[in-house]
C-alpha cells in the first residue's frame, strides 16, 4: 500500500498541535474528535476550547499559535531524515492501534511505512538477558518473521535488539518503536542496527524529532508496541519490568500474551514464568504463537505463505545452520569443530580457557581456528570476554 500522507500545510498544523505544552494525547484526541481537523482547532476561540474540556492556560497556548515556529523546525528535521507524519485519520495508520484507549494522534515514521498495515507481533524482554534469552529471542523472531509476521520491539539493548536482529537475519520485517525521536539512536550501541532497520524495516515514534530518551517515555511507548500488535511475546524479564508492563497493556487491550519459560532460579525468568501461571500461552517454538492467533490472522498468514511459495517457484527454504553436526565444516578442523560444538551450550556461555583445558592435545591456534570456522558457519556465537555459546 502506498503511503497517502498529508499536505505540508496539514502536517504543519498537526505538528503545531502535537507540540502544545500540557495538551497530552487524550485531550488532543478529544479536540480532533470535536473539531475534526487541527486547522479547525487553531481557529477555535478560547471559550470554545475550554468548553471542550481544555484547561485555560493550554487553550491560551493554542489560540496564540506559539508552537508553529517549533513545528517549522520539526518539518525541516523530518525532511532531512526522510521521516513522514502518520496521523490518526490517515489510511496508513495501524488499524489495531487506532482502537486502543489512548492512541497517539501523530506518529513519526522513518523507513517502510507499508509495514504499518502488516500483521505484527510484539517481542519484548529484559535489557540484561542471559545467553539463553538472546538465543531464544533471535530464533523465535526469525521463525515468526519467516511465517509472515512483522516483529515489533523497542530497539533497547538485550532482548529487543535480539528480536530485531532475528527478524532481519531471516529476511523478514521488523518495526522499532522508540522512546525518543526517530532521528535519535538510543542506546548508541545500536547505531548499526538502527541504520539497518531504517533501510529494511521501520522506525516509529510518537515523540517529536530530536526528543531524548527520558525514562518516563518507555512505558508510554510500550502501549504502542502492544497496541499495534496481534499479540505480545515475552522472552525474559523481571516480575516488575518494562516487559511485564507491556504484557499488562496487551491484556488490557485484548491482545494475546505469550511467554517463553525459563530457569526458575534466574530472576530474568520470573516475569515470563509468572505470566504463564496467570494464563499466558507457553511458547516452545514459533508454531505455539501462530496457532493461538485470531482465525483471520492465521488465514492471512496462510494466504501470504502460499503467494510467497508460488512467487519462489515452489522452491523450499534455503537451509540455515542451526548448529547441527551435519552442517559443520569438513576441513582440517571439522573433527575438532564437532568436539567443540558438543561442549558448548545454548543456555550458558563457556570461556575459551575452559575449552582449551578440556581439549587435551589440541593447540591454542587449532582451537581458535576451529571456533572461528564454527562462528563463520553460524553454529556458534562469541560473546564479550572470549565466551562462546551454541546457536539454538
Amino acid at each position: 500500500m502506498a503511503f497517502s500522507g498529508v499536505s505540508q500545510e496539514e502536517e504543519l498544523h498537526w505538528l503545531a498541535l502535537k507540540l502544545v505544552p500540557g495538551l497530552g494525547t487524550r485531550n488532543t484526541g478529544k479536540l480532533i474528535e470535536r473539531f475534526r481537523t487541527p486547522q479547525a482547532v487553531f481557529r477555535a476561540s478560547r471559550t470554545e476550547l475550554e468548553c471542550a474540556g481544555i484547561p485555560g492556560a493550554v487553550a491560551q497556548s493554542i489560540c496564540s499559535g506559539c508552537t508553529f515556529d517549533d513545528a517549522v523546525v520539526q518539518q525541516q528535521k523530518m525532511r532531512e531524515s526522510g521521516t513522514v507524519a502518520v496521523t490518526l485519520g490517515d489510511a496508513a495508520y495501524p488499524p489495531l492501534l487506532r482502537d486502543i484507549f489512548d492512541p497517539p494522534v501523530l506518529l513519526f515514521a522513518r523507513g517502510r511505512t507499508e509495514l504499518l498495515q502488516s500483521l505484527m507481533l510484539g517481542v519484548v524482554g529484559t535489557r540484561r538477558p542471559t545467553p539463553y534469552g538472546v538465543a531464544v529471542a533471535e530464533r523465535l523472531s526469525g521463525d515468526l518473521a519467516r511465517a509472515g509476521l512483522t516483529i515489533v520491539s523497542g530497539m533497547a539493548r538485550g532482548i529487543d535488539a535480539a528480536a530485531h536482529r532475528g527478524a532481519l537475519g531471516a529476511g523478514g520485517n521488523t518495526v522499532a518503536v522508540l522512546g525518543c525521536g526517530v532521528d535519535v539512536v538510543y542506546p548508541s550501541e545500536n547505531r548499526r542496527l538502527a541504520e539497518e532497520i531504517v533501510v529494511k524495516g521501520l522506525m516509529l515514534s510518537e515523540f517529536p524529532m530530536g526528543s531524548v530518551a527520558f525514562p518516563q517515555n518507555f512505558p508510554i511507548r510500550n502501549r504502542i508496541i502492544s497496541g499495534m500488535s496481534n499479540g505480545v511475546l515475552v522472552v525474559e524479564g523481571a516480575q516488575y519490568s518494562g516487559s511485564a508492563i507491556t504484557a499488562k497493556l496487551a491484556m488490557d487491550q485484548g491482545r494475546e500474551v505469550f511467554a517463553v519459560p525459563g530457569n526458575i532460579t534466574s530472576k530474568a525468568s520470573w516475569g515470563p514464568n509468572l505470566l504463564i501461571k496467570q494464563g499466558a500461552k507457553l511458547v516452545q517454538d514459533w508454531n505455539d504463537v501462530v496457532v493461538d492467533l485470531p482465525l483471520e490472522v492465521r488465514q492471512r498468514l496462510i494466504e501470504a505463505g502460499k503467494s510467497r511459495i508460488l512467487a519462489e517457484g515452489g522452491a523450499g527454504e534455503p537451509a540455515t545452520v542451526r548448529g547441527d553436526q551435519a552442517s559443520l565444516p569438513m576441513g582440517p578442523s571439522g573433527g575438532l569443530g564437532r568436539k567443540l560444538l558438543d561442549m558448548l551450550k545454548v543456555d550458558s556461555a563457556t570461556h575459551i580457557d575452559q575449552l582449551l583445558e578440556a581439549l587435551d592435545g589440541c593447540s591454542t591456534s587449532e582451537t581458535i581456528a576451529a571456533l572461528f570456522e564454527l562462528e563463520m558457519s553460524g553454529a556458534i556465537k562469541q560473546l564479550p570476554g572470549k565466551n562462546f555459546v551454541r546457536v539454538w
